[in-house]
C-alpha cells in the first residue's frame, strides 16, 4: 500500500453543516483510513483550543489548526504561531482610530480582550462562545502576542481599513471581520516535514473558499459535492456531497481502504 497523508477541513467536509456533527460515513472512513496505515489529519482555521476536542472526538491524533499556525502531531501541540505582531498592531491602531470595535485573542483559549465594550455595542456578541475581558488599562502597543483580531466592521465599510490585506482575513458572518493566521498550505508542508511524508502523497478535502489555499497541483485536491463552485473548479476530483457519503465512497473507489463486500 502506498501511504497517503490525508488532510480534512471540518465544517461542511467532515461535518453536516445543518447539525454540526460528523457525518456517520465520514467517521467510518476516518477509522478505515487509519486502520489501513495512512496518516490522517484535520486542517482547520479553528484555534487549537477549539479544534482539539473535535479532533479527539473523531479519533484523530494529528492536526493543522489555527489557520496553519498550529501543528499537532501524535496528540502533541508542537507549534502555535501568532500573527505578525507589528502588522497586527498596525491594523488594531487603524481600526481604533476609525472608531471600530476591537476584540483580541491573546492566548490559546476562549478569552477575548478589549479596552472597551465597543465591539458588542456595535454588532453584539460573537457567534461562538466567548469570555469577554474588558480592561480599560489595556495598552495594545505593549502586547507581546496577538493570535486573532476581530473587528466590528461591515463588508461595505471594510474598505476604510487601508491595512486590511496586510494579514490574512475572512468573514464568516456579515457583522465582523476576523484576522487570523492564514497559511494552511504551509501548515501541511510543516507537518509533512515532521512526519517525513512526500508532497505527492498528500490528499486534501475541502468545501469552501477558505480551503482554496490548501489546493496545490503537486498533490490531490478534492472538493466535496456541496463545495462552492470556485473550489470545485480548482479541484482534481469532485466527490459526492459529504452527507451523501462522498468521502467514504471516494476513498473506497480510490482503493485507499478495502471495500466491504
Amino acid at each position: 500500500m502506498n501511504k497517503k497523508y490525508f488532510f480534512f477541513d471540518i465544517d461542511g467536509t467532515l461535518t453536516d453543516r445543518s447539525t454540526g456533527k460528523i457525518v456517520p460515513s465520514v467517521q467510518l472512513a476516518l477509522d478505515k483510513l487509519q486502520e489501513a496505515g495512512h496518516f490522517v489529519a484535520i486542517a482547520t482555521g479553528r484555534a487549537h483550543y477549539k479544534a482539539r476536542g473535535f479532533m479527539e472526538s473523531v479519533g484523530l491524533h494529528n492536526m493543522v489548526c489555527s489557520g496553519g499556525g498550529g501543528l499537532v502531531v501524535h496528540d502533541r501541540l508542537i507549534q502555535n504561531e501568532p500573527l505578525d505582531l507589528e502588522k497586527a498592531k498596525a491594523i488594531v491602531k487603524e481600526a481604533e482610530g476609525l472608531g471600530i470595535g476591537i476584540l483580541l485573542m491573546l492566548d490559546d483559549s476562549i478569552d477575548c480582550y478589549s479596552k472597551n465594550n465597543l465591539f458588542r455595542e456595535q454588532v453584539g456578541e460573537r457567534k461562538e462562545p466567548t469570555n469577554y475581558i474588558i480592561d480599560p488599562t489595556l495598552d495594545y502597543e505593549k502586547l507581546k502576542v496577538i493570535y486573532k483580531i476581530y473587528l466590528s466592521v461591515s463588508q461595505e465599510e471594510e474598505g476604510k481599513l487601508t491595512l486590511k490585506d496586510t494579514l490574512g482575513n475572512l468573514r464568516f458572518v456579515k457583522d465582523y471581520l476576523m484576522f487570523q493566521y492564514d497559511e494552511k498550505h504551509q501548515g501541511i508542508l510543516d507537518i509533512l516535514q515532521q512526519v517525513h511524508g512526500k508532497k505527492e502523497d498528500v490528499v486534501v478535502f475541502g468545501d469552501d473558499f477558505n480551503d482554496m489555499v490548501m489546493f496545490d497541483p503537486i498533490w490531490t485536491s478534492i472538493a466535496m459535492g456541496n463545495a462552492c463552485d470556485e473550489l470545485k473548479d480548482k479541484a482534481d476530483i469532485v466527490a459526492a456531497s459529504n452527507v451523501d457519503d462522498g468521502i467514504y465512497k471516494l476513498c473506497e473507489e480510490q482503493g485507499w481502504f478495502e471495500k466491504i463486500n
